[in-house]
This record gives structure tokens, sequence and C-alpha cells, in this order.
């Protein structure tokens, strides 16, 4: 496919990719600026921007012309198929290592795109895919968000604990955001043990912040734990991963486990889990999640039609995947 004037196969990012996505919806689709606004929650003036750019680097011509490496019609079939605020599919293959990179950087470009300030923004701390959306965002020339927020607990074994003060951290300075902590393990022993760190005053400010946040970073795990979290002391034991899975557990986000169908997996590890609950998680209006590869199809499925997660970014096998179900 030739590509649009002025526009190059490396500067296919997630600006094109929108620029490519708001051309699509005003000429295509008969949408009004305001309307496009309001569905890709940026401003109508950012809307009239980009279109401008559009026409000025060739994607709107009589008709859009889509750049190479933006997949807007598989992109499209996801979001009307699983009723999705967005999806974005990054043409990325290989094994799970090459993907993850690949979703970092469709991430990255993604979040460059669609952040222009005063987002709260919640991340779940044990994620190689955040990791890598951190490793190759770009800092923003202006804020774009108010602050950034564990959603779970982040206390573990200090060499891999680093990894997760990373991901806030440096994910916090380059979109000028201020980073809040939980100051507690993700998994305690039980029940009485939660509370109690619930009930510390430190905990309480983290708790008043998951009731105002506006987006929502997530990995979405399988049922066994990723080789980050399970070095990093959080990671449920053997015998919660047999229960779990006796129980028909297929993934989790922020370690909240749920089945095929998406529904919360009911087990005595919910009260063990100092994190965001599951009913305030699935208030904040964008849940956007980032996950590929075979392995975990089944969990990234569930995850959506749970309503887990509300914009996924993930692959082009596993894009295909999810609409070639029944």
């Amino acid at each position: 496919m030739a590509q649009p004037a002025g526009v190059t196969r490396a500067s296919a990012d997630g600006q094109v990719r929108l620029m490519t996505k708001i051309a699509h919806l005003y000429h295509e689709q008969q949408l009004r600026q305001s309307e496009i606004a309001g569905i890709l929650h940026i401003s109508q003036a950012k809307v009239s921007r980009l279109l401008k750019r559009a026409g000025e680097v060739g994607i709107i011509r009589t008709v859009v012309v889509v750049s190479q490496g933006v997949h807007t019609d598989l992109e499209q079939a996801l979001e009307e198929r699983y009723g999705l605020l967005e999806a974005v599919v990054a043409d990325v293959d290989g094994d799970e290592a090459a993907i993850s990179a690949g979703l970092g950087s469709a991430g990255a470009s993604y979040l460059e795109a669609i952040l222009s300030g005063g987002e709260r923004i919640g991340v779940s701390s044990w994620s190689q895919t955040l990791l890598s959306v951190v490793d190759r965002l770009r800092p923003l020339r202006t804020s774009g968000a108010d602050s950034v927020v564990q959603l779970v607990g982040g206390v573990g074994v200090a060499s891999v604990q680093a990894q997760a003060n990373r991901l806030l951290d440096e994910l916090a300075t380059l979109i000028g955001a201020s980073p809040t902590y939980v100051p507690a393990p993700g998994l305690v022993g039980g029940a009485a043990m939660r509370r109690s760190l619930l009930a510390d005053p430190a905990m309480e400010g983290v708790a008043a912040h998951w009731q105002d946040l506006t987006m929502a970073l997530v990995g979405i795990g399988s049922l066994q734990p990723s080789a980050l979290l399970q070095k990093s002391g959080n990671a449920i034991a053997p015998s919660d991963q047999d229960t779990l899975r006796g129980l028909g557990a297929v993934g989790d986000v922020c370690t909240r486990f749920f089945d095929a169908a998406g529904h919360l997996v009911p087990s005595d590890l919910d009260a063990r889990v100092v994190g965001i609950d599951p009913d305030s998680y699935r208030r904040i209006p964008r849940r956007i999640g980032l996950a590929g590869g075979e392995r975990k199809h089944a969990a990234i499925r569930a995850a959506i039609a749970g309503n887990w997660v509300n914009v996924v970014v993930t692959d082009l096998a596993t894009a295909r995947a999810l609409l070639a179900d029944p």
C-alpha cells in the first residue's frame, strides 16, 4: 500500500493512527467533529487540528488513505463487535518478547496522542508490557496528566520492587504527573491484615485517589503469573492457582481473577488483595488493557467480556482471533 505524502513508515505512530481514524469517522461515517471528540475523548479543537493535518500529509484525498501499519478497519470491527471505546492493533508478531516490545511502542504512541492534561491515571504494578510502554514513551512537551497512582500493592522483593517503582516514577516524569504509591504488599496473609493496612492513614489517602481516577492503564494477566510478578514476592501461590483454576479462572486484572465470561471468581484471595476493589475499578471511565500473544487470548477475551477493559491495545494475530470467535 502506498504511503500518504509526507508520512513515512517510521512516522506511522499513534498520531498518524489517530488522524486516520478521525478522517475515517468524519469523511466516511459522516460524523460531526463534536461527535468524534466525544467518541475519542479528546477536544473538538484537537479533532479539527488533526483533520487539517491529515489533509496536509495526504491521508485525506477523495477517500481516506490508511497509512501502512495502521489497521483502522480491524480496529473498528473490534470496537463494534465488543462495544469497546477504542481498539489499537499493533502490526507485530513473533515470540512474547517481540510482542511485548511491539505493544510497548503502540501503547506509547497511543498515550502520546490522547493525553492532553488533567487525567488521573491508575496503573497496575507488575506488567512487563507497561514497562515496555514507559521505555518507549517520549516526554510530553506539556503535562498530560495530574497524577499516576498504583492500583495494587507494590512492596515486595527489593530487586524487583525497583521495576514497579521505575514504572510509576518514569511514567509520571514523562507525562508531567505526580506519582502515588501503595505502601503495602499486593497480597497479604489474611483479610484481617488487609483491613488493618487499609485503615492506616497512608493507605486511606491512596484509596481516596482510587475513587477519583479518569483512566486506568493495566496489563491483562493469564492464570500463570508473569516472570516479573513471580519474582516480585506478590504472586499467588501454586495452591491458590490450583484453586482458581478449579473455579474456572482464566486471567486477571490487578490480581482480580475472572472466568471465561469475565465474571469475578469468588475466592478468599480477594479478601487478601491490597488494591482497588472491582466495583471502584470498573467505574473508571477509560480502562486501557495492553496484552497480546496466543497464551493470553482467553484472558483478553474474558477481560473485554467482563468490562475490565474498554480500550484494548493488542497484536494483529490476537485481534483476528477475537474477531474469529463465534
